[in-house]
């Protein structure tokens, strides 16, 4: 791999549009991984590192990025199992797929199993960035209707949802409920906003309307035997948690 840095008097380009993008590098090399990470956030981009493919996997279905790069070997996981096991999942994060294995037919395996490109190593640090740039260009309307938190996914064009593959069946003030609470993990969300902002009450009422939902939605959505996904905050109102902590949260009945 060759790099050429930019001249002293030359600033780093922002991400595509001007935003932040985020970028999760999944490479076992810490070389290639410490070169390919310093040069991507010269560039603009946010970048996360994993090394394992246990770590990797867990850190694609736990965060959101919008673009994944992925060596396919991998300890404990193959590169290309865990593309196809997010593709399985109505994961559509545009993947880049960097391998030494440069055969043509190693390349089109890459892309057969999920992979929206392929770079063989060697590469240069600037084609990287090129079909980085390339990759984050394309009109891609699935990722826009796609939301994903956790293990938790969401068509929201065609009103689906799934949990690690599994269809959810939701009623329509359901799916919106969930909507709402995934587009906010980590915080604070109470019953009065979401009254106002899923019910579209302009007046608060004396009801547990809220509580009601949010019991039936934790039954279809939570995995037997795993802390729920939404908790509550006694008196305040509920946190989705992309990922509870199993050391202090109790599964709710």
């Amino acid at each position: 791999m060759t790099s050429q840095p930019p001249a002293a008097t030359t600033p780093p380009p922002p991400a595509a549009g001007g935003l932040e993008r985020h970028i999760l590098l999944i490479e076992d090399d810490a070389e290639i991984a410490s070169e390919v990470s310093s040069d991507l956030g010269e560039r603009g981009y946010l970048v996360r590192h994993a090394a394992t493919g246990p770590e990797a996997a867990a850190m694609a279905r736990s965060g959101t990025y919008d673009l994944l790069i992925v060596d396919r070997m991998l300890p404990g996981m193959d590169g290309l199992t865990i593309v196809e096991q997010l593709r399985r999942e109505n994961d559509a994060t545009p993947v880049l797929v960097l391998s030494a294995l440069g055969e043509v037919d190693e390349r089109v395996r890459g892309l057969q199993a999920g992979g929206d490109d392929y770079l063989t190593k060697p590469f240069a640090l600037a084609e990287l960035g090129a079909r980085v740039e390339a990759l984050l260009r394309r009109p891609l309307p699935s990722r826009a209707s796609l939301l994903q938190a956790g293990p938790l996914s969401l068509d929201l064009i065609e009103r689906l949802a799934w949990r690690e593959g599994r269809p959810i069946e939701l009623l329509p003030r359901e799916f919106k409920l969930l909507e709402y609470l995934m587009r906010r993990p980590g915080q604070l969300v109470t019953r009065s906003m979401l009254l106002e902002q899923v019910w579209k009450h302009r007046f608060i009422p004396e009801t547990n309307l809220v509580d009601v939902h949010v019991g039936k939605l934790r039954r279809k959505i939570d995995a037997p035997g795993t802390a729920s996904l939404i908790q509550s905050v006694r008196g305040q109102g509920f946190v989705f948690q992309a990922e509870p902590d199993e050391a202090e949260m109790r599964p709710h009945a």
